[in-house]
């Protein structure tokens, strides 16, 4: 099994809520990418202002390092992180192969329903046609798709992670 499995999609795929199920499940500790963020991200997705890549880097930087202490420590963690372009899983996995990336994949409109519903987020759903247009599907890795219970996708995950 993996040291570190990142949960990887769009805003709404169910990251968090799919990630702390898992991570329960395996006795694993669970990191929620969104908390690695610096202020200013925060607000700018709040006040429905796409990031680009500049913005992206001390997130991307914070949450290394958290992968970095976590392989040195041989923690096991589940961490919940959109990771939506390959250069960014690159730069996130670059030189450690304890990794894996677990993509929840789902439609457009199940995704933007989610969202709809959504009311303790800080992330503006207007945004989410952003997040699909700067979605690099991974080629590889672990697809899941998300039109069923989350129960059900920790049962698929960790069935696949067996083999």
């Amino acid at each position: 099994m993996p040291v570190i499995i990142i949960l990887m999609g769009v805003s709404g795929s169910g990251k968090t809520t799919v990630g702390k199920l898992l991570a329960k499940d395996l006795g694993w500790e669970f990191y929620e990418g969104d908390d690695f963020h610096p202020q200013q991200n925060i607000l700018k997705m709040h006040r429905g202002i796409p990031l680009n890549d500049e913005d992206r880097i001390p997130w991307l930087v914070s949450l290394r390092l958290l992968i970095g202490r976590l392989l040195i420590q041989k923690n096991h963690a589940v961490i919940a992180c959109s990771a939506l372009k390959h250069a960014y899983r690159a730069w996130l996995t670059k030189g450690h192969d304890d990794i894996v990336f677990v993509y929840l994949h789902g439609s457009y409109t199940l995704i933007h329903r989610r969202l709809q519903s959504r009311t303790a987020h800080f992330m503006n759903p207007g945004l989410l046609i952003s997040q699909f247009n700067a979605l690099e599907e991974p080629q590889d890795g672990l697809c899941v798709n998300i039109n069923q219970a989350p129960e059900n996708i920790v049962r698929q995950i960790k069935e696949a992670l067996q083999d």
